[in-house]
């Protein structure tokens, strides 16, 4: 199956109230064991690449491998481009294959986030491709994104439909108490927040900072409407565990780094099943 748009693979989620998984790869053994959850789970699953992976796989080879893997599985994938901060790359990422990209403006000012947000929409939608954008600050940090507790914003639900519409995006990730990165403390998500926000747009919105939240918060994150979950950090420290664990596991004589690396596909396919059934995905594709 050829690659999907955001659009496409959220277009059902509110209806049928589940959430497509998005979790973050850093190279071939993570991402092929999120689709091989996929195929086994009959979930759709959106793979997302950041601009830091973009750098370090490049950007076409990321484009790619994740494009080869699509056309040998029967489910639906999007490819993402997570956090966008360089409409340079962003572009460049369209081009490349992307059939989703996100664009970051949340750090400006209101009407400059339109701005910003507008041109990334219209640049992208002229070649298929989808837009994600955030509304509010969403703390913690994601690579070369830092947010402090007194820079973080909630999202405000009155602007929430009016920012959707002005700029044509194809979902919207909001900020309700969650943050990239691990956790000080347990979370605490504003769900009357969430639920105004679902009730003033019909926009498919997205959850940002899943690593750690409470598995009953996701659940009624999705009963309350929420298209898309963000997981991203549990699969870094899985992917460096599994390196660490195979390493020790391993007589030392081990030469072929495909005994090493079969563990990371592995354990990333465990984490990702998990989250398919929580999400309610399973079975969506």
């Amino acid at each position: 199956m050829s690659l999907v748009t955001l659009r496409e693979i959220l277009k059902d989620t509110r209806k049928k109230k589940y959430a497509v998984p998005a979790f973050n790869f850093n190279g071939y053994e993570d991402a092929q064991g999120m689709v091989n959850s996929a195929v086994k789970m009959g979930s759709p699953v959106i793979l997302m690449a950041s601009m830091g992976a973009v750098r370090y796989i490049g950007l076409k080879q990321t484009a790619g491998m994740i494009r080869g893997m699509a056309e040998s599985v029967d489910i639906p994938i999007c490819l993402h481009l997570d956090h966008a901060t360089d409409m340079t790359l962003l572009k460049e990422a369209v081009i490349a294959g992307f059939t989703s990209v996100m664009i970051d403006a949340s750090k400006e000012p209101y009407e400059e986030n339109i701005r910003i947000t507008k041109e990334a929409a219209e640049y992208a939608g002229r070649y298929g491709c989808s837009v994600e954008a955030e509304l509010g600050r969403i703390g913690g940090r994601e690579e070369q994104i830092a947010v402090d507790d007194a820079q973080s914003a909630l999202t405000d639900p009155g602007k929430a439909g009016e920012f959707a519409a002005e700029t044509g995006v194809d979902a919207l990730a909001v900020a309700i108490g969650t943050a990239h990165g691990f956790y000080k403390s347990t979370p605490k998500l504003d769900f009357p927040r969430l639920e105004k926000i679902v009730s003033l747009t019909e926009c498919p919105l997205v959850l940002h900072g899943g690593t750690g939240v409470p598995e009953e918060d996701f659940v009624r994150c999705v009963e309350m409407g929420m298209s898309k979950i963000n997981v991203g950090t549990e699969f870094k420290a899985a992917y460096t565990s599994a390196l660490r664990d195979s390493v020790t596991g391993n007589e030392i004589s081990e030469v072929d780094p495909r005994n090493y690396m079969k563990y990371v596909k592995t354990m990333c396919q465990e984490i990702a099943e998990k989250k398919m059934v929580l999400f309610n995905s399973a079975g969506k594709a």
